[in-house]
């Protein structure tokens, strides 16, 4: 298998918030990497960090240790000016809240278009409209929806602006940060099936933030599973749905609801328990227990995993 490009690398990432005694450590020494071309996906409970890392790639949230890579460059900290105008270029994001993250006064042009207006990255008014309504078009939304505002839209067209807001910039990267969270259940498969296509059409690299298992399943090629801070387990998409060894990741897994009436009412929910591990004197560590499939936990709780492996 040929060596795959490494479009992100996270180093050991710590990010912490607040100091002395209200320091508050959100993400504690993360270690993951996004290939070119991907859909890495960050699944936890609200809460547990993921959208902290997502915010820390794009820039938004500082980093306290550990670093950032783009590309082989250090992205995290002090970088130069023009560093920081291609990564905000290249590295865009799609927020949660299609409602909170627009602009209520600003009509749909400008907000799509303010991308290209801060890095003058058109050249005259007429290519910027053409720009404006291509981005909309590949979005599924008419031209004509530029000259309006966005509380005359639904959430699901909200949402198609803010991707086409990222969109414009033509990026490489995009975190898409619980992208449908928000919507209706009958938008978001055509919002998840919007974000697919692109993906293909334009060659783009997504870390998909999620807390649904269910929802990331069919959409992503790795998933890493983040509790409080630590990622617990990452593997690729089928492989975590058939052989989850951690038991935070059980526990999540057994969330999912199932289609089926009868198997759903026989379905057993397993409820994790943190203080289950004991790492008083057996320190954890970060394993590859299988090719491509990490874990974190102890010297003891590995060799359980392995058993469960070869059982």
């Amino acid at each position: 298998m040929p060596e795959r490009e490494k479009l992100i690398e996270i180093k050991d990432l710590q990010i912490t918030f607040g100091s002395g005694r209200k320091k508050f450590v959100a993400v504690d020494h993360v270690n993951f990497d996004i290939y070119k071309g991907e859909t890495f996906s960050l699944v936890g409970e609200s809460g547990s960090g993921k959208t902290t890392i997502g915010r820390a790639i794009t820039r938004i949230n500082p980093v306290s240790a550990g670093e950032i890579l783009f590309k082989g460059q250090r992205i995290s900290g002090r970088i130069s000016k023009e560093l920081d105008r291609e990564v905000i270029k290249k590295c865009q994001m799609i927020f949660q809240d299609p409602m909170a993250s627009l602009n209520e006064r600003a009509k749909v042009d400008y907000i799509v278009s303010e991308g290209l207006i801060n890095f003058r990255l058109y050249k005259d008014e007429e290519d910027r409209k053409r720009k404006v309504e291509e981005a909309l078009r590949e979005v599924g939304l008419l031209p004509e929806f530029a000259s309006r505002f966005p509380h005359e839209f639904s959430g699901g067209q909200r949402q198609r602006i803010g991707i086409a807001r990222a969109l414009i910039m033509e990026p490489e990267f995009v975190v898409a940060d619980e992208p449908i969270s928000a919507l209706d259940v009958s938008i978001r498969a055509q919002v998840l099936n919007l974000l697919n296509r692109l993906k293909a059409s334009r060659g783009l690299t997504y870390l998909f933030i999620a807390h649904d298992l269910s929802v990331v399943r069919f959409i992503s090629d790795r998933i890493a599973v983040i509790h409080k801070g630590r990622i617990v387990e990452l593997a690729e998409a089928e492989e975590l749905f058939l052989h989850p060894l951690h038991p935070y990741t059980k526990a999540l897994l057994s969330a999912v609801p199932i289609p089926d009436p009868e198997l759903e009412k026989k379905k057993k929910l397993v409820v994790y328990d943190p203080t289950m591990h004991d790492y008083s004197t057996d320190q954890p560590i970060w394993e590859e227990i299988l090719p491509g499939h990490f874990i974190y936990g102890n010297k003891k709780e590995l060799e359980g995993y392995r058993r469960e492996i070869n059982a």
